[in-house]
């Protein structure tokens, strides 16, 4: 019998070879034989079993299928090290709300052009990425969203749309070609309208509950603020039980609107216990010894690239440049480097290093990761 690669598992050569199941986003490290024999299989004519143990695991993991699945595939390549594994595309940041705490701010939407969201897809594909996180603004404001939409499908990355939900109606939902769907709710109704505006809760829940029952997987983003700090135990409760894949809150950092909003900026002390909420492995990983966003990087609305949104006046390119080139402008954080020295560092590995550095200057403590841990 012929064994092949499964239509959605696609051969990663990062730090480690690798075999990652785009549909249920798990990543596997190989052996060299291993990764040899499943280079075989993605072959078109498919290969004979190797292991029945291995193979029959590999069936079990959606990795190998005895159904002719012959796709073309982009060709292996070593990636950089350390790899880029996680694109944050901010295809544009027009928005259709005005969120009280967002720290976009900007008077000019920008929006990365069709052609150049292509390019930068393509390249981040050759350079063995796993995700690509499609972001705004609110992404389905793009002018050409339609055409980025059709493209997707294209590309060997996992997709995930990050989005307000208000737009999200059942007739878009069933048209869209991503993997993944991120919805922004910050609070209960009360709390969430009363940043967001009257009635986008019951919009965005709505946006939620299409976004399921159409099977996709679905994701929830919380930023801590004043109005919700009440909700997160009731928001906990209905998040499981409607089965939310991963459940990601923060506390936002005190720039873009949030200046302007003191009633709903709340202080490390109050707001750092809040971040021991959330469940799931989140949409981008670090790695021992080093800061979050290790694998991470950005392109923004206005074509420029920065280690992460946050870091947007502090670009290391452009897009016209290609990801290669500014990639590796980006120094990763080494944990011996920063002031901490507490026993959780390899857990919070320094907490958000632009809010630590926002409040406590570079190689400084993230205060809301030290009062989660009890370390102030």
């Amino acid at each position: 019998m012929s064994y092949f690669l499964a239509r959605r598992a696609v051969l990663k050569w990062l730090e480690t070879p690798s075999i990652y199941q785009i549909a249920n986003d798990e990543l596997y490290e190989l052996d060299n034989d291993s990764f040899r024999f499943l280079k075989d299989c993605a072959a078109e004519q498919g290969c004979p079993s190797r292991d029945s143990a291995f193979t029959d695991y590999c069936v079990e993991e959606g990795l190998l299928t005895n159904e002719t699945a012959f796709v073309r595939r982009p060709l292996l390549k070593q990636s950089p090290s350390p790899s880029l594994r996680y694109l944050e595309l901010q295809i544009t940041d027009a928005c259709n709300l005005r969120c009280r705490h967002c720290y976009i701010d900007t008077a000019t939407p920008r929006e990365l052009p069709l052609g150049q969201i292509e390019s930068l897809l393509k390249e981040f594909e050759d350079m063995q990425g796993l995700r690509v996180l499609i972001t705004g603004g609110e992404p389905l404001l793009h002018s050409r969203f339609q055409e980025i939409n059709e493209m997707l499908p294209d590309f060997f990355l996992r997709k995930v749309l990050f989005t307000n939900g208000v737009l999200l109606r059942k007739d878009t939902i069933n048209t869209l070609k991503v993997d993944e769907i991120q919805v922004s709710i910050d609070g209960l109704e009360k709390a969430h309208d009363a940043i967001r505006g009257s009635g986008n809760f019951t919009r965005a829940l709505d946006a939620v509950k299409l976004a399921l029952d159409a099977g996709f997987a679905v994701s929830i983003s919380t930023m801590v603020h004043r109005a919700n700090l009440g909700d997160f135990d009731a928001m906990e409760r209905l998040f499981q039980n409607m089965g939310i894949k991963d459940w990601t809150v923060d506390v936002p950092s005190v720039i873009g609107r949030l200046k302007n909003n003191e009633e709903l900026q709340v202080g490390p002390r109050e707001g750092g216990k809040y971040l021991g909420y959330g469940y799931g492995g989140g949409l981008h990983s670090a790695a021992q010894g080093f800061g979050c966003g290790y694998h991470l990087m950005s392109v923004l609305a206005d074509g420029s690239m920065a280690k992460c949104t946050f870091y947007r006046d502090q670009p290391v390119g452009a897009a016209a440049g290609g990801i290669g080139e500014a990639w590796e402008k980006i120094q990763p954080v080494r944990l011996k480097n920063l002031s901490c020295n507490c026993e959780y560092i390899d857990v919070c590995r320094g907490g958000c290093r632009y809010r630590a550095e926002l409040l406590k200057g570079k190689g400084g403590k993230d205060p809301y990761r030290c009062t989660l841990y009890g370390i102030i």
